[in-house]
């Protein structure tokens, strides 16, 4: 350890660090001998007593081998130097080697260029970005390797002023490199080093601290028992100790200004996510130093970085911060300053980002209620709703925070008590309840109920005090609950039940099912089992109580559901099972809603089962309700059948709406699921007679014609369930095709029925239908059912699609003049059901129920109706490219003698069609011959010219497939040719064998001017201009992607008004193109010379019409960066949508131009020392 003076004597200012380094001596060794050559460790990669792969390899204790180094270093300390020099050198991924030689006669800034030199420019990886355990294990070896060299140096070698001024002077000259490797690589490094310095002041000052207490205690001694020479001791000791003090204040601060100061806003995302990662540990570590407004200003600006990772880390940093109360009036200022970022970032487009916000805001809400204000509050309450579970759990807990931690349990249970209830939670729930009202959302009851899962699981569990405030009336100092919060809170303990019985999140939230724990699963039995025992009990009370209304019925039958069934059984509860049949009936015949009938046949399914003992019971109960309906509906029909020119009851209409919602879909087939036969009750039978009746008279109730269609094809359904698992008889097939035939016609009928309800069910019915009953029906070895098939005739197909055509391609704003304003929800619902129409329509044509023509006029819908139907459009044109590429290829085509300005923009949205269409017109151009001979281009070569046009909008892989298929077509004469009637295979092969090659990463960034504009240019300008390959190499190139296995349509008739003539060439004309007179008038070669020219220019008028239309709106390219005004960078960077420009304080114009350009900070322009000590202004 040194003594104070000579430490004193060394103390100095490091600013020089950065700038250069003197060229050294070569010292003399103990021997006299002087060191020269190259390091014992010169690290050429395969050495393994090499620092870099020692630390790489992670097989030796960090701190021996630290010590070994140690011990070199007292040795020879330039050769060991040396060795950390090429460490960190090897550390970024350069090869070279920086020798004995090079260390003692050339600058930081030489040895650096030299290096650069020296790495691989067809790579840009290096240890720190390579993926793998072995290389996330190096960087944590890495940045334990220098923490540990700090703290086995801190005694002495760090205040020689020779090692630490070596390595912070490396160190700051790598991290100034436009090198990227060098710079994150020594970013890292520098930071941890930091660190590490960090870590020795802060044990300096304790040290202090301790020798001054010692001082003052002895001092204060009487002078007898004083000892002066212990005095001299501690005194001398503080001396030391300030001394050392200072000198790490200096090291820190060379660090901070030489690297950070410029890192933190460096063009790489990782390197800045380095800097404010490592100073939060700063200020955690060492508050009294680092928290404060001059080092907390720093991690606020980066808040608003474009990168999601960075403000990831500086949210994460600030959590650290706020965790621990004591540091909070420290941070009073910068939370007044930045609240509102840190609040609006609870938005942000990064979910882990606004997850970390949230609870960073939850911490500031801990930490002093009045930091936030309501308005700050409400933006986090509504995030509960969030689709995405982490951010919507983050929100709980805030609003779990904010309303239930505030209340006093004792007080609570205390006052329950006196007024005789058995939870203290009742206040709470009423307080949940409240919210869920105010929040507007009330169909996300679900979402509410799991966010707030995980953080108020007791209070959600409560279902006992659910019971008591829905039964029990109110009493002295409560407040009634009104029909709006009891039927909010039936909703909310519902969710409840299904959140505990299920124990996954609710539909939209999550990927799915995920496998539960042990716990978890033990945990989810003992809550079915408590919840069974309660509520069997509850249950018919609540019905009873609320039976009369819709919407609390209709949540409350939800619940039999969630039940152990078996405890009905076996805890000999089958009275109350009884009391909810009972219930259940009388809620049949007072409700006629879809919703409240619909629960009741599930409840009816579910407990049906047969897996349980009380499914006789229940199966008598729900065979006496069907009995009784099935009674009332046959003589309402009879009666109705027999006076069908009087009008028809409204009681008639009453009954009919009874029977069929309790046979709805849901209904019905819950009940096939119980294996409960509908069909000895002959439902079909009835329903068609009705059916009949109302289209002969025309006067039938849309209610009840879509609910007979509804049950008439649920009835043929069911028998088609019984064929098929049972023996297939003639007979039973022939009444079933009977029956089938009979219905299909009466919704063919339906089509044209005046209430759209009823078409539209027609519609669905036919599309289902056909669905089934198609040639699908007698795959899987199941021939006997052939005589099922049906195939639509082509009356049925048109009938179709002109309905789809007039209900489903419609303007909104055409549907709102027919009648009422519609709400948003409400256009969403219809937008919804003509989706549906569709989607039915468009399986018709992907299993080829319906002819492929059909859907050229869907087709050509697909840019008018894009926004609403056009992921349905093209996912139906990728299936029928699938089924059938030639008669797709056909269908397109007809679709382009419609509308070529339709094919266009379709081409430009459709990649998978733009090959379509390459690949097409390339066998279209070369199929008919010439008939001169092979020598002689095909008449229909000028087609490459058109095609021409969309080929530089292929993307890369689909280009060499194109071109492959292109030289499927070319012979070796055709290659040779260069006569102008070759000119559009020469300029169409050219446009495929542009931009082939791939690109390759350099590791230095910003290395030319170039290379930086076409960065700019990429984002939203024009593509850049690549160069083109020398010919021979890229056919060369192209042979070597061929292959035969390549899938391509067969052959294309010619179609008519499509063909293309050749571009007429006065020189070449009478050898190469036919003469007029060897071809017939109105023959294909005579058509396509007439009017192939005048196809051709009209065509590229349209596309040169689309392409000005898309210049315009292009956005401008700023040709060089570097040198535009600060006016222009700003415009430029309001013009980039997807990014978010960091708020940093006005600087110098390298600050501004560190946000485009990648790495190009002037290393000897080092921040003055105000920038730095001055206090954050707000």
């Amino acid at each position: 350890k040194h003594s104070g003076p000579e430490l004193k004597n060394r103390k100095h200012s490091r600013h020089h660090w950065a700038a250069s380094k003197k060229a050294r001596r070569s010292p003399v060794d103990k021997g006299g001998r002087r060191a020269n050559g190259v390091a014992h460790q010169n690290g050429e990669g395969t050495d393994p007593s090499t620092l870099f792969e020692v630390v790489k390899q992670g097989k030796s204790a960090m701190q021996s081998v630290i010590d070994d180094w140690i011990e070199s270093y007292k040795q020879d300390r330039d050769l060991a130097l040396l060795d950390l020099i090429n460490f960190f050198i090897h550390c970024s991924g350069c090869k070279g080697t920086v020798r004995i030689e090079m260390f003692r006669n050339m600058q930081n800034a030489e040895i650096i260029r030299k290096m650069t030199e020296e790495f691989d420019e067809d790579s840009g990886d290096y240890p720190l970005t390579m993926a793998g355990p072995q290389w996330k294990k190096f960087r944590y070896n890495f940045c334990e390797f220098i923490m540990v060299l700090v703290r086995q140096c801190q005694y002495s070698i760090i205040y020689d002023e020779y090692m630490m001024d070596t390595v912070i002077s490396l160190l700051t000259g790598l991290s100034d490199s436009q090198v990227r490797a060098f710079r994150h690589t020594s970013t890292l490094a520098a930071m941890k080093l930091m660190t590490a310095l960090v870590n020795v002041a802060l044990n300096l000052s304790i040290n202090q601290d301790n020798t001054q207490r010692q001082y003052e205690a002895e001092r204060n001694k009487v002078a007898g028992k004083r000892a002066n020479e212990k005095l001299e001791l501690l005194l001398e000791k503080r001396k030391e100790l300030q001394e050392n003090q200072d000198e790490i204040e200096n090291m820190m601060n060379s660090i901070f200004k030489g690297i950070f100061v410029h890192r933190y806003r460096d063009a790489i995302a990782e390197i800045r996510a380095i800097c404010i990662e490592e100073i939060g540990v700063w200020m955690k570590l060492y508050s009294d130093a680092f928290l404060n407004d001059s080092y907390l200003k720093y991690v606020g600006w980066t808040l608003h970085d474009r990168q999601g990772e960075v403000r990831l880390k500086c949210l994460k940093a600030l959590q650290t911060l706020y965790t621990n109360r004591e540091l909070y009036p420290k941070l009073e200022l910068f939370t007044n300053r930045f609240k509102d970022r840190i609040v609006s970032m609870t938005l942000d487009k990064e979910y882990d980002v606004a997850v970390e916000a949230i609870r960073l805001v939850t911490l500031i809400l801990h930490g002093s209620e009045d930091a936030l204000s309501n308005e700050d509050c409400e933006n986090v309450y509504h995030l509960v709703y969030s689709a995405h579970r982490p951010v919507a759990v983050a929100a709980g807990e805030f609003l779990h925070r904010k309303l239930f931690s505030r209340h006093d349990p004792q007080a609570e249970e205390a006052l329950a008590k006196r007024r005789g209830r058995n939870s203290p939670n009742g206040n709470l729930i009423r307080m949940l309840v409240l919210f869920f009202l105010e929040s507007e959302l009330h169909e996300h009851a679900a979402y509410l109920v799991d966010s707030l899962w995980d953080s108020s699981q007791d209070l959600l569990k409560d279902w006992d005090c659910m019971v008591e405030l829905l039964l029990e009336d109110p009493l002295q100092g409560e407040e009634v609950l009104g029909d709006r919060h009891e039927s909010a809170l039936i909703e909310l303990m519902v969710c409840t039940i299904r959140q505990a019985a299920e124990a996954h999140p609710p539909v939209g939230r999550g990927t799915g099912k995920r496998v539960l724990t042990a716990k978890e699963k033990k945990t989810q039995i003992d809550d079915k089992n408590r919840l069974t025992e309660h509520l069997i009990v509850a249950l018919p009370m609540l019905l009873s109580k609320y039976q009369t209304d819709a919407e609390k019925v209709a949540n409350l039958l939800q619940v039999p559901q969630y039940f152990d069934l078996e405890v009905y059984s076996s805890g000999r509860m089958e009275k109350h099972l009884d009391a909810l049949l009972k219930q259940i009936r009388v809620v049949v015949d007072k409700h006629t809603e879809m919703e409240v009938l619909e629960a009741c046949s599930k409840t009816y399914s579910i407990l049906c089962s047969e897996e349980y003992t009380i499914m006789n019971r229940v199966d008598i109960a729900r065979s006496q309700l069907i009995d009784e309906l099935m009674d009332r509906f046959a003589h309402s029909v009879e009666d109705l059948l027999q006076e069908v020119k009087e009008p028809i009851p409204s009681d008639f209409v009453f009954e009919m709406q009874n029977l069929f919602l309790s046979t709805d879909h849901s209904g019905l087939f819950c009940m096939l699921s119980s294996a409960h036969d509908l069909t000895k009750w002959d439902l079909f039978k009835n329903c068609y007679r009705l059916l009949k009746m109302g289209i002969e008279q025309g006067s039938m109730p849309e209610q009840i014609a879509v609910q007979a269609l509804q049950c008439s094809h649920y009835s043929i359904l069911w028998q088609l369930v019984k064929i098929t698992e049972g023996c297939q008889s003639k007979d039973d097939l022939v009444a079933l095709r009977r029956v089938v035939k009979s219905f299909l016609a009466v919704c063919q009928q339906c089509l044209s029925n005046v209430n759209t309800p009823v078409k539209e069910q027609a519609f669905m019915l036919l599309c289902d239908l056909l669905m089934i009953f198609s040639h699908q029906l007698v795959t899987g070895g199941r021939d006997a059912l052939q005589p099922l098939v049906f195939n639509p005739d082509s009356t049925l197909q048109n009938e179709l699609l002109n309905f789809v055509l007039d209900h489903v391609f419609i303007d909104q704003d055409d549907e709102n003049q027919k009648g009422d304003e519609e709400d948003e929800a409400n256009k969403i619902e219809a937008l919804h059901k003509r989706r549906n129409l569709l989607a039915a329509f468009s399986k018709l044509i992907i299993y080829d129920i319906v002819d492929m023509p059909a859907a050229a006029d869907i087709f050509k819908q697909y840019m008018k109706y894009y926004n609403d139907y056009g992921d349905i459009i093209k996912e139906t044109l990728s299936k029928a490219r699938q089924m059938d590429k030639i008669q797709c290829a056909k269908t397109l085509i007809l679709n382009c003698c419609r509308s070529w300005l339709w094919i266009l923009n379709l081409l430009q949205r459709s990649s998978l069609m733009l090959q379509i269409f390459n690949l097409d017109g390339i066998e279209f151009a070369f199929k008919v011959p010439n008939p001169k001979g092979p020598e002689y281009p095909p008449p229909n070569l000028a087609f490459l010219e058109v095609l021409c046009e969309f080929s530089s909008k292929l993307l890369r892989q689909d280009k060499k497939t194109v071109h492959s298929y292109l030289e499927k077509f070319m012979t070796e004469y055709m290659m040779e040719r260069r006569e102008d009637v070759w000119l559009p295979l020469i300029a169409y092969r050219n446009s495929l064998l542009t931009g082939g090659d791939d690109d390759r990463l350099s590791v230095t960034t910003g290395a030319s001017s170039t290379s930086k504009a076409s960065t700019v240019r990429s984002k939203r300008g024009r593509p850049p201009q690549h160069k083109r390959r020398p010919e021979e190499e890229a056919v060369e190139g192209s042979w070597v992607m061929r292959n035969d296995t390549i899938q391509t349509p067969g052959a294309l008739h010619t179609p008519q008004l499509t063909s293309t003539a050749l571009r007429e060439n006065p020189r070449q004309a009478a050898d190469h193109i036919p003469d007029q007179d060897s071809s017939e008038p109105g023959s294909e070669p005579d058509y396509m010379h007439k009017y192939g020219i005048k196809f051709i220019v009209s065509l590229k008028c349209v596309i040169s019409f689309r392409r000005g239309l898309m210049e315009d709106d292009a956005e401008p390219i700023f040709e060089d960066v570097m040198m535009s005004s600060r006016g222009q960078l700003e415009d430029m960077n309001e013009e980039f949508e997807d990014t978010m420009v960091i708020d940093l304080p006005a600087s110098r114009n390298r600050r501004e131009r560190a946000e485009l350009r990648p790495d190009f900070f002037d290393s000897t322009a080092i921040m003055e020392d105000d920038a730095v000590s001055a206090p954050l202004r707000y």
